[in-house]
């Protein structure tokens, strides 16, 4: 246990006084004074953390406080040192530093304070931080000035399990102009997602603050470093597969902005299906190479192609595939397009752009580490470690 708080204050001599009262034989009126001299200082000081603590983490700001007096010197260094910053409060009372402590380090504090007696408190003393068993890396996305789609969500990935999900949660915050309604769900022990409620306004402009590093993730492990992020949401562009139709609907503000013909997964093997629910636009490939053991074709190279899953599908050009578009689903998952029209729709998309499809027999599996769209809103909140 660390030991929060230590006083000093000098000690006070009562031997020539005890002297005084054996050698005044009880007929001299009045009590004797002690010398002013001898007297500790009026002033005291106390700190937090104590002087030998170990274990004190990083984030627990040093605190520096002065009784019946002002503090007139504060100095915190490092071993190396190096100045820790940090802040007098309006009286000089109080000293607090204002910067993170590193891990695994010694620091040594000195003070002086006075009082009304114009006598001069020191302190001085030294501590040491918490050693991490394990630093824990996160990484945040979108990423700095990134212009991204409508249905994009915030998504801070963690380089291994975090054990106290709430406790990395608190150090998560996001903020947008305008202002949009949002939460944050953890979709697995590594992955905490934040999105919108309804599709993000477009413009929004959103500021993500992770500031991670000194969190104790349980365990011994730690966050590395604080991350963050500022994006911009673009316009909005939503793409509509209603997959018996063959037909792949483009609108942008709610207003019908393209319309192509398309092929979409076989409609008699559910395996094969295009599947129902609302994915985004992942990536945008101008060539991908396909494989599929299992439906015999490996190393298929297709252009202009837009992944909106993780579960294999994606919108690209198959002219091989020419006589069925528009006509029939004959596809393996895939939406297939002519090549104009690919190579159209893929100049017009965004990443985060959302992908609704309706009308197969499959639905899209909640597998995937980009499935936010696919969790109604109660079961999104409900995956708050909040």
């Amino acid at each position: 246990m660390i030991e929060r708080r230590t006083v000093f204050r000098a000690a006070l001599g009562a031997g020539s006084a005890g002297l005084l009262a054996a050698c005044s034989g009880g007929t001299t009126a009045g009590t004797p004074h002690a010398d002013p001299a001898q007297l500790p200082p009026e002033a005291t000081i106390s700190v937090d953390p104590a002087v030998d603590a170990q274990d004190v983490p990083v984030l627990q700001p040093v605190k520096v406080t002065a009784k019946d007096g002002a503090l007139t010197e504060v100095a915190l260094t490092n071993a190396d040192g190096g100045a820790v910053k940090g802040e007098f409060n309006a009286d000089r009372t109080e000293w607090t530093s204002t910067e993170p402590l590193g891990y695994g380090r010694t620091y040594t504090y000195s003070a002086k304070a006075k009082g009304g007696d114009n006598k001069v408190a020191e302190l001085t003393g030294s501590f040491g931080t918490v050693t991490p068993a394990r630093e824990v890396r996160a990484t945040l996305n979108p990423i700095d000035d990134a212009q991204v789609g409508v249905a994009m969500p915030i998504s801070v990935k963690f380089a291994e399990a975090i054990s106290d999900r709430a406790a990395a949660q608190r150090a998560l915050k996001v903020e947008t102009t305008p202002e949009v309604e949002g939460a944050w769900a953890w979709l697995s022990d590594r992955q905490v997602d934040w999105r919108p409620k309804e599709y993000w306004p477009a413009g929004t402009q959103v500021n993500v603050t992770a500031k991670l590093y000194g969190v104790h993730y349980g365990g011994g492990a730690y966050g590395k470093a604080d991350v963050t992020t500022r994006f911009t949401i673009g316009r909005n562009q939503v793409v509509k597969i209603h997959t018996p139709d063959h037909r792949m609907r483009v609108y942008r503000d709610g207003t019908e902005f393209a319309n192509y013909p398309c092929s979409n997964g076989r409609d008699d093997d559910p395996n094969l299906n295009t599947p129902n629910g609302t994915v985004i636009v992942m990536t945008k490939e101008p060539t991908s190479i396909f494989d599929n053991e299992r439906y015999g074709y490996t190393n298929v190279k297709k252009k202009w192609c837009c992944r909106i899953s993780n579960h294999g599908e994606y919108i690209h050009e198959n002219e091989e595939n020419r006589a069925n578009i528009g006509k029939k689903n004959t596809s393996h998952g895939c939406v297939n397009l002519f090549e104009a029209d690919a190579k159209a729709y893929f100049d017009s998309a965004l990443i985060g752009d959302p992908v609704e499809v309706t009308g197969s027999k499959a639905s899209f599996p909640t597998t995937s580490d980009v499935m936010d769209w696919l969790l109604d809103w109660e079961t999104w909140k409900s995956k708050s470690a909040l």
